[in-house]
């Protein structure tokens, strides 16, 4: 039991020590998590508005395929890109592995799905009457786009906040 004591008052001493390495550590788990939502937002909600306005062939693969991806375990995520981005792999030449770029790549595979997902489900949300009550009334595409966004507003920040969630550090979850 006195082990485990010992652990806490050094974890406390670490964190509220203002420890460089810890605090280095920390800053850079934020840039790569923040890089792979920002990359994550840009790739999914566009794909997500797209998918919930455009009829298309395939569309319904593209939608069974963005809803299995929310499912992806994160460690066959991981491996999926190792195997990818080892030295003797397809994209071995590029030398990423094991480095924050790697990163990135894996939580933005984590992260696209359940950005894009949540994004067309917020858009299926709306009353299908709307954006023609917006067209009748004389709303051009660019118009009709910002106030479809503004109406989901909040599910959109959900899938945001859930982008978010998808690709922070598993371990340093609470």
């Amino acid at each position: 039991m006195e082990l485990i004591w010992q652990g806490i008052g050094r974890a406390f001493q670490l964190v509220f020590g203002f420890d460089a390495e810890v605090w280095a550590i920390t800053w850079l788990s934020l840039k790569i998590s923040g890089g792979a939502t920002l990359i994550s937002l840009l790739l999914g909600i566009p794909s997500g508005i797209a998918l919930a306005l455009i009829r298309f062939p395939g569309r319904h693969l593209t939608v069974a395929l963005i809803n299995t991806g929310m499912g992806l375990p994160p460690v066959v995520v991981g491996l999926f890109v190792s195997i990818f981005l080892w030295r003797s792999g397809p994209l071995g030449f590029l030398e990423l592995i094991y480095s924050p770029s790697a990163m990135v790549i894996a939580q933005v595979i984590i992260a696209f799905p359940i950005v894009a997902g949540l994004t067309l489900a917020s858009f299926q949300g709306l009353d299908p009457k709307l954006a023609l009550q917006l067209l009748g009334i004389g709303a051009s595409r660019t118009q009709l786009l910002w106030l479809l966004c503004k109406e989901a507003r909040l599910p959109l920040l959900a899938a945001v906040m859930a982008g978010f969630g998808g690709v922070f550090p598993k371990s340093a979850r609470p």
